[in-house]
């Protein structure tokens, strides 16, 4: 059996989410089916470290897809060439593209579907166009598809009218990076970051959805009835920092005990995670959360949304709140921060948790799909 797969998002020092879940269910994939070709369809240079098996033949598409028009040539004309000319049996995508023209049978992967709820969160214009034009179509084209949480699975359901018993969840799982570390290297950690001083953090992009115009003004809040030194950590890049919510930081009256470090590796994530009270990931909307479980992993707390996937995620080892109303959010914080056993109960729970999923798990449910592809194929 040959087996093609989008790997556009495969690039190195540059794994978003998506790519990481492309990596690590195909890492356990690929070592797994040693008896199957995988063909893994790269749109620039790749790196060596994404060939990680003799069974993988890479090729390189050249037409790096960063614009609309571009993913329309690399999806609907040179993708369907390649995977001819490879004689490819199937067609594995991670990231929601696929040719609508390929004559293979097809396994798509749908995150989230958040354009659909508000197209504003997809901030370029000819960006939103393309989602709200193609993905649909992408959905329905599909000869199977993946989603990351039963959550997104309904979405896609109620949608675009896809049969349930055509949709499989497969779940990610933490980055390999998010552990628990020594006492010592904790202290170490937390000197450098806030002179020792107790911290809730944020990770994730700096994104309208992540609502972090809500969780400025819980902090607040939250200072304001405790009087106590706890900082915020915001660990991201400011990508969509103008506007309004620059300007809800600017009228903080604590923003000076926000730190911004910008994008960090994760094993530096994991350090600020393994210190801090909690995490505070208040997000709008989400196809899964990662940083969740990565926080269980690394033995934190998480304070999270009581929206979409996130119940789904976090079970009973989380405390949830109101992402719409600042005040919800800041009594958690508050909860977490003057019950210390309920900080030791969450943690523990946290580590249950997080053992419901797992990226070798996630590949044997990724070829079991593969399998059902290829029979209805």
């Amino acid at each position: 059996m040959k087996v093609a797969v989008n790997t556009r998002l495969l690039i190195h020092n540059r794994l978003e989410g998506i790519g990481y879940f492309t990596l690590k269910t195909l890492e356990h994939l690929v070592k797994n089916h040693p008896e199957v070709e995988f063909i893994f369809f790269f749109d620039r240079k790749y790196s060596k470290e994404f060939v990680f098996a003799p069974n993988i033949t890479p090729v390189v598409i050249p037409c790096p897809t960063r614009l609309p028009i571009l993913w329309y040539l690399y999806f609907e004309y040179l993708l369907p060439y390649y995977i001819k000319k490879y004689k490819a049996d199937i067609l594995f995508s991670p990231d929601t593209y696929i040719p609508r023209k390929s004559k293979v049978p097809t396994l798509n992967t749908f995150h989230d579907i958040n354009y659909e709820y508000n197209p504003k969160y997809i901030g370029n214009y000819w960006h939103r166009r393309y989602y709200l034009k193609f993905f649909p179509q992408y959905a329905k084209k599909s000869t199977r598809l993946i989603c990351v949480s039963k959550y997104s699975k309904g979405d896609i359901m109620d949608f675009y009218d896809i049969a349930p018993s055509k949709i499989d969840v497969i779940y990610n799982a933490a980055n390999e990076a998010y552990y628990q570390v020594s006492v010592e290297e904790k202290e170490k950690a937390k000197q450098e970051l806030t002179q020792g001083k107790d911290y809730f953090y944020f990770v994730g992009a700096i994104h309208k959805r992540k609502n972090l115009i809500n969780l400025f003004k819980a902090f607040d809040i939250f200072k304001e009835n405790t009087k106590s030194d706890v900082k915020l950590v915001v660990v991201g890049t400011k990508k969509w920092w103008k506007g309004e919510m620059e300007n809800c930081f600017k009228t903080m009256k604590h923003k000076d005990d926000v730190i911004f470090t910008g994008r960090l590796e994760a094993e530096k994530i994991n350090l600020i995670a393994n210190c801090a009270i909690a995490l505070t990931f208040v997000s709008l909307f989400e196809g899964f959360g990662i940083p969740i479980v990565e926080a269980f992993a690394a033995g934190c707390p998480v304070i999270t949304s009581n929206t979409t996937s996130m119940p789904e995620v976090g079970g009973d080892a989380a405390l949830y709140c109101d992402p719409y109303l600042a005040q919800s959010i800041a009594e958690k914080m508050e909860d977490i921060y003057n019950n210390p056993s309920l900080r030791a109960e969450l943690i523990e729970k946290g580590f249950e948790q997080n053992r419901k999923f797992s990226w070798e798990k996630s590949a044997q449910m990724l070829w079991n799909a593969i399998q059902k592809t290829i029979n209805v194929g």
